[in-house]
């Protein structure tokens, strides 16, 4: 018998930015595999990074992201010189690099990293290209939001 391995009630999410989402339109996401060193790794492991502020930028044909924080452990090694904010290198396919390079430099998009998570044994990143919000589409966005959840509630009352 073939059985089926039952997926753990943990989350694989490591870290979201959620600023990202108010701010900007999001249009197309991509899944993205980070360089990362080894205490980084660990400190991963332990829930220490931030990714609010983080982006993506396009030099020389990589992608990097730039703007997220891992804090080190107090426990990392004396010899390994950690950097908390580096920039550090995604590793995506040439056709999704190429299409990210379009649409920065032709369409005018921002990319944006909106997720860390754990994918098997692999740390992750979801990211978004995205395009600024004005402050009116914030607004309707929020007025479309609280209609929705009112919409709800009249039709759970009404059943």
């Amino acid at each position: 018998m073939n059985r089926k391995k039952s997926k753990s009630a943990t989350s694989n999410t490591i870290a979201l930015n959620k600023k990202a989402r108010h701010d900007y339109i999001l249009q197309d996401k991509i899944e993205a595999g980070v360089e990362l060193q080894g205490w980084e790794v660990k400190s991963i492991r332990s829930g220490k990074v931030n990714l609010s502020d983080s982006y993506v930028t396009l030099h020389k044909g990589e992608a990097f992201l730039i703007g997220s924080t891992i804090q080190p452990l107090n426990q990392a090694s004396s010899h390994v010189v950690c950097e908390p904010i580096r920039r550090r290198k995604l590793l995506l396919k040439k056709r999704e690099l190429d299409k990210l390079i379009g649409s920065v430099e032709r369409q005018g998009f921002s990319i944006l990293a909106t997720a860390m998570y754990w994918k098997k044994n692999w740390v992750k990143v979801e990211i978004y290209l995205g395009k600024g919000k004005h402050e009116h589409d914030k607004r309707d966005a929020v007025k479309d939001r609280d209609w929705a959840r009112d919409k709800e509630r009249m039709m759970k009352h009404k059943v």
